[in-house]
């Protein structure tokens, strides 16, 4: 895991905690306290790092209904604002950035603006239907604002088959992979279940870690306790979100029992 952070260097399958913001002002949701937002993200944070996960990833998960591509100005400063604070006060951690549905060059200037050290795109190459419709690739877009910011050091983790999404045209699992990799410049490949919280494919995984030929491939839904064992054993890397929430449930904030019940688990697999 050289490629992405030194505090990966000696992590055989390093550990992402989800921080799902709560609905931010201007989505539909919004409640309308500002202040009560960012301290649940920073507590959200805190217990996932106390926890023992080697990175975070920051998402607007509360906006829904999502813009399929570009999201608004004030989500923009909002996202920043407090990914900006959750890496002053957790600088050795590793830091992603997702904006929901699809805003890679929006994930990529956030990022390059925080010392964010990655980004998620769920449709980096093709085109794929969804519940905000058709939304096409914008690897030229990401990859574009990385080099116009000279963000080299800003890594793209890219979905293969993304959740809440069917392909427009069929094609074989291998090329995607190809496409992703050669064409669209993703620097590792995420894979994932049917929906938010739903396990990915034990085969799936696998199928994409033969055709990546070496690039990192993560599981990116449905990792848990009861799955940890595969997952680990088969993935570059592990993106956890639900299942360390109160009851599971994924609207309840962060129990940091559970991390730790999670993370003693990866630790004990990794280290046989």
């Amino acid at each position: 895991m050289k490629l992405f952070h030194p505090a990966w260097n000696t992590v055989r399958c390093p550990v992402v905690g989800m921080v799902h913001l709560a609905p931010l002002a201007g989505a539909p949701h919004y409640e309308g306290d500002w202040r009560l937002i960012q301290q649940r993200a920073l507590a959200d944070a805190e217990a996932l790092v106390n926890g023992g996960v080697h990175g975070l990833m920051v998402e607007n998960f509360g906006d829904m209904p999502f813009y399929r591509d570009a999201v608004p100005v004030e989500t923009i400063s909002q996202v920043t604002t407090i990914a900006a604070e959750m890496k002053r006060r957790f600088h050795n951690i590793p830091l992603g950035i997702n904006l929901l549905r699809n805003d890679g060059p929006g994930a990529m200037a956030v990022a390059h603006a925080v010392g964010a050290q990655f980004i998620r795109v769920n449709i980096l190459c093709g085109a794929r239907l969804t519940d905000q419709g058709l939304i096409q690739g914008n690897a030229a877009e990401v990859m574009r604002c990385r080099a116009s910011l000279r963000a080299k050091q800003v890594k793209v983790f890219a979905d293969v088959d993304v959740k809440h999404s069917v392909a427009v045209a069929e094609m074989t699992l291998e090329d995607d992979v190809d496409d992703t990799l050669l064409r669209g410049h993703a620097d590792a490949l995420i894979v994932s279940g049917q929906a938010t919280g739903q396990p990915a494919s034990l085969s799936q995984l696998r199928a994409v870690k033969a055709a990546a030929r070496g690039v990192p491939v993560w599981v990116g839904s449905g990792v848990c306790q009861d799955t940890v064992r595969d997952w680990g054993s088969e993935a570059d890397g592990l993106i956890v979100g639900t299942s360390l929430k109160v009851d599971g449930v994924l609207s309840n904030p962060v129990e940091i029992q559970r991390v730790r019940a999670l993370m003693q688990k990866v630790n004990s697999l990794l280290s046989c």
